[in-house]
């Protein structure tokens, strides 16, 4: 008596969810884009949302049911195309931003660092898609095995730069957090930094950490055989959905960029002076007491829309105090301070 093999169906699978995922993500995106606009930043997630989708249905079609060998092995190639289109591009929402905000030498710094990562994550999928046909073509295990180690090295390449993506971030962070600190603390550090695009972005670190780890432990192949395996399943379903996050800082962004109105305020001259500025803006009033003169302070908190989206808090200092420098006269990049003019008091 013959036995057959029953071939799951899709949807009984976690890879149609997977699939529906990224489908979703790709029509949530066409949303975002009708309430701001397209962009190159507004097409990262949607394009490696599709590539995911795609290389989603390639997948089941690669592993599951018995097909012939050289359809499979097309297939498997293409899915191992567009699965780093998906992991890797998203990267690509740093690197936009990083090249609006670095200049000189940290620039070309990273510049230099990220497509030298990106040539050898290229030549190691290159490797990936030797022996994963090899082991289509041939049936020889140990092909699988060395697909499996190769994917650590894979995943730890994405790992390292999307590590380092977070550090030039980061520290661009704590240079502009450094120039306005005072201001920082008065609307609560904790808050700007977690609305902060560099913050979110970064995220993605710890996310391609994670996949490095749990693929490690996995088992050869893609079915889920042991705790690695669903934990590695897992990771892959968080990178799925971090293109939700993108999401989430583009309408931020565009909704502080539409907090605008004009500003006014007394100058040291006596004239009332109007600014009309694209940016939602918070009001601290101080009362300085020094050498028995009185001097009142009136802080603006404010959030800038940046060429590449980001939101750049500044500070300006009005009244009739000492002179202060406005941190908006801050270079982040130099960590250097010159003011433009003094408004002191009489």
């Amino acid at each position: 008596m013959s036995t057959t093999t029953t071939v799951p169906e899709f949807f009984e699978l976690s890879w149609s969810i997977l699939f529906t995922v990224c489908m979703g993500n790709v029509f949530f995106g066409f949303l975002v884009c009708g309430i701001t606009r397209f962009t190159p930043l507004a097409l990262v997630p949607i394009i490696t949302s599709a590539a995911g989708a795609i290389a989603n249905g390639l997948c089941y079609y690669a592993n599951y049911g018995n097909h012939p060998p050289i359809p499979t092995a097309v297939t498997s190639t293409l899915g191992d195309i567009l699965w780093p289109i998906q992991e890797v591009g998203l990267l690509g929402y740093s690197y936009m931003i990083l090249q609006q905000l670095l200049t000189g030498s940290r620039r070309r710094v990273f510049q230099g660092l990220f497509w030298s990562f990106i040539g050898v994550i290229v030549v190691v999928r290159v490797v990936i898609i030797v022996f994963r046909v090899q082991y289509i073509l041939h049936g020889n295990a140990n092909h699988l095995v060395t697909v499996n180690y190769v994917h650590i090295g894979y995943f730890g390449s994405i790992a390292i730069l999307e590590c380092i993506s977070a550090y030039f971030l980061i520290t661009t962070l704590v240079a502009a957090e450094r120039a306005s600190l005072q201001a920082a603390l008065r609307v609560g550090l904790f808050r700007y930094l977690a609305r902060s695009t560099e913050i979110r972005v970064a995220l993605l670190a710890v996310q391609g950490v994670f996949r490095t780890v749990t693929h490690a432990i996995k088992t050869p192949g893609q079915q889920v055989a042991n705790i690695g395996s669903q934990l590695d399943r897992f990771a892959y379903a968080l990178l799925c959905l971090f293109p939700v996050v993108l999401y989430i800082d583009l309408l931020a962004s565009k909704l502080k960029s539409n907090n605008g109105g004009s500003s006014s305020y007394t100058g040291a001259n006596g004239k009332t002076q109007s600014k009309n500025r694209p940016e939602a803006s918070a009001r601290v009033i101080t009362l300085d007491r020094k050498g028995g003169e009185e001097a009142v302070y009136e802080t603006r908190i404010t959030t800038r829309r940046h060429s590449s989206q980001e939101c750049i808090m500044e500070t300006e200092s009005f009244g009739t105090g000492p002179s202060d420098v406005p941190l908006e006269d801050l270079d982040v990049n130099a960590h250097t301070a010159e003011p433009r003019h003094s408004r002191g008091g009489p």
